[in-house]
């Protein structure tokens, strides 16, 4: 996949920001979701519409890089580099992501937060599973080590969790929120390889422009998707008697509305962006490794026990994402040894 140029040193920049812009969105996102829930909320397709409705705060980039690329190029700088073609896959793409996200939301109303991690665990699962199908990437010892490590660990926070089951929520109410968690974690963990498939077969040169472009057609058609969900639930009309409602107050509400639309936003455009300078396996991987932080969050917050299966948990996340980063290592200077004129990438992926 062709990076537009850029050097294997800018692209690490690039992967170190978008990775800590990920860090803000998974860590915080859950979090927001479940203050929403514990203090009053009750609204799924609300909750599901804030993860993706924060989609305008993408313009202000592409306003900046548009007006950069005016000062390079002068008048022949394009408004917009998007396709027909990667337009329409990314709106199927955000549809698929705005029934994710519902999924994702009605299962966080009926599990406490240590309990995502049942979510995150199988999204890597089935995250290296879609990009070995769809994407052709190439598996290494250490990488296979990492997926099965952090997957493990993950699925170690999710054990015993029924003890944690929020109060008022029926034993059948939380068996149907752990299966549509899974289910969650089944469509996710296919999006991520076909937002790297559209990268490879975009027949253009990827650009930061056209992945902050792509992003936010996703979030669009994903928050269209949730507004007719909303107004077919009566949720806009809702919104000020729950508002009045809400456990900490009417205007905080509103503050928390806002806060969680721009923290799940991040998580997005860190998703693609971490994708873009490496590879859908990697975002998987970042996702897992930053569960033992919201972990801890969740612990000093929402006041949820750590157990010693937490603290296993947290050690093989650890180990994991070493193994992972030591392969990619080793990977890329073994390739610099091979062919030392050559740009090296530092994803495993054949070229479609």
């Amino acid at each position: 996949m062709e990076h537009q140029g850029l050097s294997t040193t800018m692209r690490k920049v690039l992967l170190l920001i978008n990775c800590l812009i990920l860090a803000v969105g998974i860590c915080g996102g859950p979090l927001m979701m479940r203050l929403y829930y514990v203090e009053g909320g009750s609204r799924v397709w609300l909750s599901s519409w804030l993860q993706t409705a924060g989609w305008p705060l993408t313009l202000i980039p592409l306003a900046i890089l548009y007006f950069y690329r005016r000062k390079v190029e002068g008048s022949n700088a394009k408004f917009y580099l998007i396709t027909p073609r990667i337009f329409i896959a990314s709106f199927v793409i955000g549809v698929v992501t705005g029934l994710d996200d519902f999924l994702y939301s009605w299962g966080g109303s009926k599990l406490p937060v240590s309990t995502s991690s049942l979510l995150l665990a199988a999204q890597l699962a089935f995250t290296s599973v879609g990009a070995f199908f769809i994407v052709k990437l190439k598996f290494t010892p250490y990488s296979i080590n990492a997926v099965i490590l952090l997957t493990v660990g993950a699925v170690l926070l999710g054990v015993r969790s029924n003890g944690d089951r929020p109060e008022g929520v029926t034993s059948k109410a939380y068996i149907l929120g752990f299966m549509m968690t899974l289910l969650a974690a089944a469509l996710y963990g296919v999006i991520l390889p076909c937002i790297e498939l559209i990268y490879l077969k975009a027949k253009q040169v990827i650009t930061a422009t056209l992945v902050l472009e792509i992003q936010m057609v996703m979030c669009f058609a994903a928050t269209a998707f949730c507004t007719v969900g909303m107004i077919a639930n009566n949720d806009f009309q809702a919104m000020s008697r729950e508002a009045k409602q809400f456990n900490l107050g009417e205007a905080r509400y509103y503050i928390v509305i806002v806060w969680t639309s721009i923290i799940w936003q991040c998580f997005f455009v860190g998703v693609i962006g971490v994708i873009y300078c490496s590879s859908s396996l990697m975002s998987g991987v970042m996702i897992a490794v930053l569960l033992p932080v919201t972990e801890v969050l969740a612990v000093v917050f929402f006041r949820e026990n750590f157990s010693g299966e937490k603290g296993l948990a947290l050690f093989l996340s650890l180990w994991g994402f070493v193994s992972y980063f030591y392969g990619e290592f080793k990977q890329t200077k073994k390739e610099k040894n091979k062919s030392p004129k050559i740009e090296i990438k530092t994803t495993h992926i054949e070229s479609v």
